[in-house]
């Protein structure tokens, strides 16, 4: 039975019917930066999304958003009894910008297109498709035994790409309805295309600027050079203070003072695949002594997203007043966000710079840090279940490297975090070219239903 439903779960992909629902999720312009899309993103919930769960038996409802102007959250649900485990699935329907008339070969960002094993349409991984294939692989289970043995709730946002706001609210306001025993994810790119993975939280990430601001307007450098203070040197110095020259972070209380051997351990065993196009892997970048693993799930970057003083377009001879760099801190669970910025400040006023001012940057709501502990038992159930379908074990990844909304289901639900992405590193999501293996989604059907098999068939964490 159980491969039965891995295969019937698989010939959704063989015989067209996913990519016919994924090109339907696609068509909607689901730009949630954009506030003339709201109807969109409702009608995403409404109209096609909510009418495929519904038709396998999922009571639907839409939950509105506790900010004002946000988008809606599809909650769908097929409770089939109080003693059973209940998994609460995730996923975002909303996309980020679709960037028409960038992309090669004049592709719509808003229709499916295939070329060989690759499938383009914006959100066909970022993260319609993905979540389709957690809806599709339950259609599959429920079409082989008739039921899924487990109770399902399944959750889709549409304000993921702007920091969920809101979800915590809408979490918390329907806190028994969105109850379950365990998190389970589908987002984010892969380390390798030839072995599944988890991924048991995320990174935070803490943005500011750096300013040096002297004076107001600038001077003749022939008449001012050499005798007025320069903020674009004073800033350059403050920038070096943070990192060494081979980039080990300096400031005290910006790095983990322990990684627990949990932690340690999953790094170790992680695998890697280096792909095309993909730049390598600096070894002498970073924390000496950590391996590549660790530096990316285990520890703490910061990176320089813009330095700016003058006019670089047009620069002209004179001393500028004012520098601003902006800087981004991504961290695990194991260094708050809180204490980010008053470390930095007590580091840069020691290294003599009190004239460099912090300016806390918030673009997006942003995501606090989260990490499931490898070692707990329902990522050692769902891993077996990967293994056995895959035929090699999966790769655990402690925490993403970027962000995602771990935390807020954490803490608000109680719940373990486990997410188990179905794309990879070269799949330019965010950008022009988005797109999906279909080799990848359609293993993904197969590891996903076999995953939903179990649960609803052996012996589970529940509890």
């Amino acid at each position: 039975m159980r491969a039965e439903a891995v295969q019937a779960a698989q010939a959704l992909y063989d015989d067209g019917m996913f990519l016919r629902h994924l090109a339907a999720l696609v068509a909607v312009p689901t730009e949630s930066q954009m506030p003339e899309r709201a109807g969109d993103l409702r009608r995403y919930c409404t109209d096609v999304l909510g009418p495929m769960a519904a038709e396998i038996g999922f009571t639907v409802e839409v939950l509105e958003n506790t900010e004002a102007g946000r988008g809606p959250v599809l909650l769908a649900s097929r409770i089939e009894g109080d003693d059973l485990p209940t998994v609460l699935i995730y996923g975002h329907g909303d996309v980020v910008r679709g960037m028409a008339g960038r992309w090669r070969d004049g592709v719509d960002p808003w229709a499916v297109t295939v070329k060989g094993d690759r499938i383009y349409g914006r959100g066909v991984v970022d993260n319609k498709g993905q979540h389709l294939v957690a809806l599709d692989a339950l259609r599959a289970v429920i079409a082989t035994q008739g039921r899924l043995g487990f109770n399902a709730k399944y959750l889709v946002e549409t304000g993921e790409e702007v920091g969920s706001p809101g979800l915590g609210g809408v979490l918390e306001a329907n806190l028994a309805a969105c109850a379950a025993d365990i998190f389970i994810g589908l987002d984010g790119p892969r380390q390798t295309t030839f072995m599944p993975e988890l991924k048991l939280g995320a990174r935070g990430g803490v943005a500011f600027d750096l300013v040096a601001d002297l004076r107001a307007g600038s001077h003749h450098s022939g008449h001012w050079g050499g005798v007025l203070s320069d903020p674009g040197f004073i800033l350059s110095h403050a920038l070096a203070s943070i990192v060494t020259a081979n980039g080990r972070i300096r400031v005290p209380g910006w790095v983990p003072a322990h990684v627990p051997n949990s932690v340690r351990e999953a790094c170790a065993n992680i695998v890697f695949e280096d792909l095309p196009d993909l730049p390598q892997a600096d070894p002498n970048w970073g924390e000496p002594g950590l391996g590549k693993a660790e530096k990316i799930f285990a520890w703490t970057s910061v990176i320089v997203l813009s330095n700016l003083t003058g006019l670089p377009d047009a620069p002209v001879n004179a001393v500028a007043g004012t520098a601003k760099a902006r800087l981004q801190v991504r961290h695990t669970v194991d260094v708050p966000a809180a204490t980010i910025i008053p470390n930095l400040r007590k580091h840069l006023d020691a290294e003599g710079f009190p004239n460099v001012r912090i300016d806390p940057v918030l673009e997006r709501d942003a995501f606090p840090p989260s990490r499931t502990d490898p070692a707990e038992p329902w990522v050692q159930f769902v891993a077996a279940s990967l293994q056995e379908t895959a035929g090699k074990a999966p790769n655990i990844i402690p925490n993403s490297s970027g962000s995602n909304p771990s935390e807020v289901f954490r803490q608000v639900l109680g719940t373990p975090i486990i997410w188990i992405p179905h794309s990879y590193a070269g799949c330019e999501q965010h950008g022009p070219n988005e797109h999906g293996l279909g080799s990848l989604f359609r293993e993904g059907l197969g590891l996903m239903a076999g995953l939903w098999w179990d649960i609803g068939n052996r012996a589970t964490p529940k509890g």
